[in-house]
């Protein structure tokens, strides 16, 4: 199995972003994680297009793109010419799921499908043939540095066990509340796509991404 960081940028210092992605890069983070809220299926709002476009050329990094937003099927073309490589979106916030994700896939880009702490996995059952990548939220969406929900565990377990069943190679990413000291237990869990921010880019971001890089390396 595949195991990638994909860094937050939500956690970054924008103020020298561009050289924070690259320390990421050098030591190792193949994806950066971009968290798009629109203060409607969240409260907070973050950023969108022009951003995705500017830091776009400055790596070559995977954009994973996750949309927080209420009705994303409106926003793929736009994020999918800005750089996206992969466009997740929340199964919460889509009025027609399946149709959201094959706009997705006529835009050239693999789909990510999400789902918040209090959606059950079983949801997801009816899009495992349209999704290149399940998320699963293991904080409340919308919001930096909350600690990670500890029932999540048992959630990404039985995700797991549903793309094994699949037969489908389909990506694990769990996001929120995950560092140096309790990336392994989502690891074990299933995972094999971590999301980090506040253990990234708290701090050295290149020696941040090093250490969670070899907890990673672990399990290739």
């Amino acid at each position: 199995m595949n195991y990638i960081l994909a860094p937050s940028l939500l956690a970054a210092d924008f103020q020298c972003l561009a050289e924070q992605m690259k320390q990421t890069e050098e030591n190792g983070a193949k994806y950066l994680h971009f968290d798009v809220m629109d203060g409607m299926f969240v409260p907070s709002i973050s950023f969108g297009v022009p951003v995705l476009k500017s830091i776009k050329g400055a790596t070559n990094q995977v954009m994973d793109v996750h949309l927080m937003v209420q009705e994303p099927i409106r926003y793929v073309k736009d994020f999918a010419q800005a750089g996206a490589d992969i466009i997740t979106v929340h199964l919460e916030a889509c009025s027609d799921v399946g149709n959201t994700l094959r706009e997705i896939k006529a835009c050239g880009k693999k789909t990510g499908l999400s789902i918040c702490p209090q959606t059950e996995a079983e949801e997801l059952l009816p899009y495992m043939d349209l999704t290149d990548m399940i998320l699963v939220m293991s904080v409340q969406p919308g919001f930096g540095g909350q600690k990670f929900i500890v029932e999540s565990l048992e959630k990404i377990r039985k995700v797991r066990d549903m793309i094994e069943k699949s037969g489908q190679t389909i990506d694990l990413e769990v996001d929120g509340g995950i560092y140096q000291e309790n990336v392994e237990e989502v690891l074990k869990a299933g995972a094999n796509v971590i999301v980090a921010g506040s253990a990234v880019f708290g701090g050295n971001p290149g020696e941040n991404t090093r250490v969670m890089m070899e907890r990673l390396k672990q399990y290739e």
